[in-house]
């Protein structure tokens, strides 16, 4: 599998189940390539840092409008 279609794979796998072979391939392959090994780390991060600040922000009130 090229670097390539591992980001591929990974970006897809964020939105889909990825079927068995394509992650047993992915997965194999995250374990071979550092590089990619560390892109998806920081998917990760970014993708649940994301989700935080969505969860956050909804959850604080919206402020009051000024007195007039």
């Amino acid at each position: 599998m090229s670097c390539k279609e591992a980001v591929r794979l990974m970006s897809e796998g964020m939105d889909r189940e990825l079927a068995g072979g394509e992650r047993f391939a992915l997965r194999l392959h995250t374990l071979l390539c550092v590089g990619c090994h560390n892109y998806r780390q920081q998917m990760t991060f970014l993708r649940q840092a994301c989700q935080q600040q969505v969860a956050a922000d909804d959850a604080t009130p919206p402020l009051a409008p000024p007195p007039a």
